[in-house]
């Protein structure tokens, strides 16, 4: 190759200010879109892709011109360099800037992250000790067995009066904290059952060395069910209510290790939002889990739950949850997190839906048809709705013509979202699906990327066109490092990821790396948290400090579309064509 490049490249490494080569920390599919972003650089108008092996330059090429970002007062350049279909280890070259991190061009260029997102709930499991063998560095005694646990003032009934005990072990730590909720648990496990549903044949075969693994049963569904398990002992089964959470009654310290966390812990009154997310996650359960005969009782026994919390709910149809004025009625007062959600609308239309799905009752389809206008968002904790459109696309042909013309009108407006998605890529300074909008940077943005790719990923199934794949790969490019802060922000992956996540394992542990495969949840403007940051617009407003929690913390409903999406795009890299 070219060595007088080659020594061009070097003294650009040499004379180098920042590092402003914006990209996939751990690079791209042999014949997918390869795209890097180059920050504030008015002047250069040429990059390089040079070999790590023996720093020969194997492409040029010309920078685009220069953009304004709409969500900071950062300025970039585009370097496509899609056309490069080498294979091995290589970096960026651009004069001014510091050259990129070594990325990967090949095959299951994404594995890594994949597996490690997955993973990464194993490390958030609850009345379990993590055994070396599994958790390697990271091994920890067991916290929280839950064997003990009361029912709160809120949470009385006859049958279960105040003081009662109860055992509700096993689930996940919802966050960076070590109680666990019934509603956040909902679309989390929703979201790791909805992966299996879509790509059964993938996951059949992904293993990622958790105590399950070779039991006949996929490592995603032993993970999912072991959260399922746990949101199934919420249920009170003297009426199919379900409790809101399990939780202390404060915050645990940030310094402490779950085995050292024993405070007393409590159930929390039953909720509408918190039975019907049990409703739809049993529901889902039960027509996944019931082809494993080693599963066959769990299935029978999801779906029983899932009609038992969708009757409850027929009886109390608004029953709000409001943490602020159940501690103004009862004591000790319960101040953590506390996923108050003021309309259940979106509940009750995924509920229908998933039961609908599991036993074609044609009486769960009229509260489907209730609410089957309303306009598909986003789906997040508090906004299932689209939840349940994509269930009922994933089983249109199973579910008969009588309902064809209603999915249809769902379809519709999947593919209406998903152009609008990628329509909006040319205007984006990232050239990304995230950040189309500036209210994309909240409280947890990096979910909405994983959200926003779930959805094009969705469109890709009912069109089966590859556009829709490259647009939902930009935002998995934009978590992997593509994005304003410059940071990866999946512990333990790529280059320069999060080193100090609100997470208070990763804090007490004594281990410099934080506990891997978790996601932070990203810029977000807001600062609640009140820590120091270095940037407040809103695409730059990320602090990696374990005080941090409005943008560092980890949550497992921000893990779980991390999940989805990384493995969806290997599932699918030979299908669209990443390595012919």
């Amino acid at each position: 190759m070219n060595k007088f490049i080659s020594v061009i490249a070097l003294f650009f490494t040499i004379t180098a200010n920042a590092q402003d080569i914006r990209l996939n920390q751990l690079g791209f599919y042999t014949h997918a879109p390869k795209i890097a972003i180059v920050v504030n650089n008015s002047h250069t108008t040429d990059f390089y892709v040079v070999s790590a092996t023996n720093n020969d330059t194997v492409f040029k090429g010309n920078l685009s011109a220069l953009q304004a970002s709409k969500n900071s007062s950062l300025k970039t350049k585009t370097a496509d360099f899609s056309a490069l279909q080498q294979t091995g280890q290589f970096y960026i070259v651009v004069k001014g800037a510091q050259n990129s991190y070594v990325f990967s061009i090949g095959k299951n260029v994404n594995h890594q992250v994949a597996t490690a997102a997955l993973k990464g709930f194993y490390y958030l499991r609850a009345s379990m000790p993590l055994d070396k063998q599994y958790a390697g560095i990271w091994a920890r005694a067991e916290g929280h067995p839950d064997t003990v646990v009361y029912i709160h003032p809120s949470a009385a009934s006859a049958a279960r009066p105040a003081g009662t005990i109860i055992s509700t072990p096993g689930g996940w730590y919802d966050a960076g904290d070590y109680n666990k909720y019934v509603v956040n648990s909902g679309i989390s496990t929703a979201t790791l059952f909805s992966a299996y549903e879509d790509f059964p044949n993938y996951f059949d075969t992904l293993k990622t060395n958790i105590p399950e693994s070779g039991n006949g049963i996929p490592d995603i569904l032993n993970e999912a069910v072991y959260n399922l398990r746990w949101m199934l002992t919420m249920q009170d089964p003297n009426d199919g209510g379900v409790y809101q959470k399990c939780t202390n009654a404060v915050f645990d310290p940030l310094d402490m290790m779950p085995a050292d966390a024993t405070k007393p812990r409590y159930v929390v009154q039953k909720h509408t939002a918190s039975t019907l997310d049990l409703a739809a996650v049993a529901a889902q359960a039960a027509r996944i889990l019931k082809k494993y005969p080693a599963l066959q009782n769990l299935s029978d026994s999801c779906l029983k739950a899932a009609v038992a919390a969708w009757n409850w709910a027929k009886k109390n149809p608004n029953v709000i949850e409001n943490q602020n004025k159940l501690n103004q009625q009862f004591q000790p007062k319960i101040t953590t997190g506390d996923y108050g959600d003021n309309n259940v609308s979106d509940e009750w239309f995924w509920a229908a839906c998933e039961l609908f799905a599991t036993t074609r009752d044609a009486k769960y389809y009229d509260t489907v048809s209730k609410y089957l206008q309303k306009p598909l968002t986003l789906p997040t904790w508090s906004n299932v709705h689209t939840l349940g459109a994509y269930t009922l696309i994933r089983n249109k042909k199973l579910l008969g013509k009588k309902y064809v013309e209603d999915i249809d009108v769902l379809q519709q407006k999947i593919i209406n979202a998903a152009n609008n998605y990628v329509d909006s890529i040319p205007t984006n300074a990232f050239k990304t699906v995230m950040g189309e909008r500036t209210s994309d940077f909240i409280w947890g943005s990096n979910s909405n990327a994983g959200n926003q790719a779930i959805l094009l990923i969705n469109a890709y199934f009912i069109t089966h066109k590859k556009a829709y794949i490259d647009a939902a790969l930009t935002n998995l490019d934009y978590i992997l490092g593509r994005n304003a802060t410059g940071y990866c922000f999946v512990t333990g992956i790529g280059t320069k990821s999060t080193m100090h996540p609100h997470h208070r394992p990763s804090i007490a542990d004594g281990i410099e790396a934080p506990v891997p495969g978790l996601m932070a949840g990203g810029a977000n403007p807001g600062q609640q948290d009140h820590c120091h940051y270095d940037f407040f617009e809103p695409e730059t407003s990320y602090s990696d400090i374990s005080c941090a929690y409005a943008s560092n913390e980890i949550a497992i409903n921000w893990n779980a579309p991390l999940v989805y999406i990384a493995n969806a795009i290997e599932a699918l890299q030979d299908v669209v064509g990443y390595n012919e």
